[in-house]
């Protein structure tokens, strides 16, 4: 029997998302066994300070993909958002099954809704995407620091006496915490990051028949052409941790026709821009540009 080694995170979150890839994997390879290898990664380590400070998205990853350049591993399982839209030649890297939840959630300490907490209220989240878009909403709130796992984030509601904290509610509905959620932010109000709720697959040259042979039972088209979309802009944009971007893409069938809508907000200096563009997903260049262009004007 064949084995494959798959790298993951050591969080609980990754830990489940990595036990999902692998169960939709043995449908179609049940003559394949998996060894999953436990790896830390430097953002697991340095949760004292905000990711833009320290890094930014690669700091998730980049212990895995020294694991599978160097061949201890076969394969990595990633949240596609903590990706970066450069990954070091050799490796592949591809969007897997259908994207959960895309948008961030609210988690308050008494059950009110965003705009009905009170004034000054203390909310947690480190992601300068959502910073941005929420004191946009009330720029009366307080924005406290927040790190560490899910379990972790809620457990300071209480033991920092926040209001409220922010944060993806894909994670919550993989790990079961659903019933936590207070409210679910509009893509409209809270454009989510690029590719949230979307899971990744990592592979290193050599091993792409091997996996390719399982790609198309494990593929999504409507989450591909979302991912696709999500990470040219993000690109286009030079998106890090360190950069407010948020960015939407939904995959419409209209008229038989495959289309995409985009939705972008992007901070530049005080100024909070938000864009839209549709059009068909063959010209999703296109619509980068006119984004680009859009930005520019409204900078402008």
């Amino acid at each position: 029997m064949k084995k494959l080694r798959v790298g993951t995170r050591r969080s609980e979150l990754a830990l489940t998302q990595t036990a999902i890839v692998i169960n939709e994997m043995k449908k179609y390879r049940p003559d394949m066994e998996f060894e999953v290898k436990k790896i830390t990664t430097q953002g697991d380590k340095l949760l004292q300070e905000p990711l833009s400070q320290i890094g930014g998205k690669g700091l998730f990853v980049k212990e895995l993909e020294e694991a599978l350049l160097e061949g201890s591993i076969d394969m990595a399982v990633h949240s596609m958002k903590d990706m970066p839209y450069e990954i070091p030649e050799k490796l592949c890297v591809m969007p897997v099954l259908k994207r959960e939840e895309a948008r961030d959630v609210l988690i308050s300490r008494e059950g009110n809704k965003f705009m009905d907490l009170k004034a000054g209220a203390k909310i947690g989240t480190s992601s300068l995407r959502r910073i941005s878009q929420l004191k946009a909403l009330r720029p009366d709130i307080e924005i406290v620091q927040l790190r560490g796992n899910i379990q972790t984030r809620i457990r300071k509601i209480s033991d920092e006496n926040l209001d409220g904290i922010v944060l993806a509610a894909a994670g919550l509905k993989r790990l079961g915490l659903e019933e936590k959620i207070t409210q679910y932010f509009p893509v409209d109000l809270i454009v989510p990051a690029a590719c949230q709720g979307t899971l990744a697959v990592e592979i290193r040259e050599g091993f792409e028949e091997e996996f390719m042979s399982m790609y198309p039972m494990l593929l999504d088209v409507k989450t591909l052409f979302e991912t696709i979309a999500e990470r040219k802009i993000l690109k286009r944009l030079g998106g890090n941790c360190k950069i407010p971007i948020g960015i939407h893409a939904q995959y419409l069938k209209e008229d038989n026709i495959d289309k995409i809508k985009i939705k972008v907000a992007y901070q530049k200096n005080t100024e909070l821009m938000k864009v839209e563009e549709k059009g068909i997903v063959d010209d999703i260049d296109k619509m980068a540009d006119t984004i680009m262009e859009k930005l520019e004007e409204k900078d402008n």
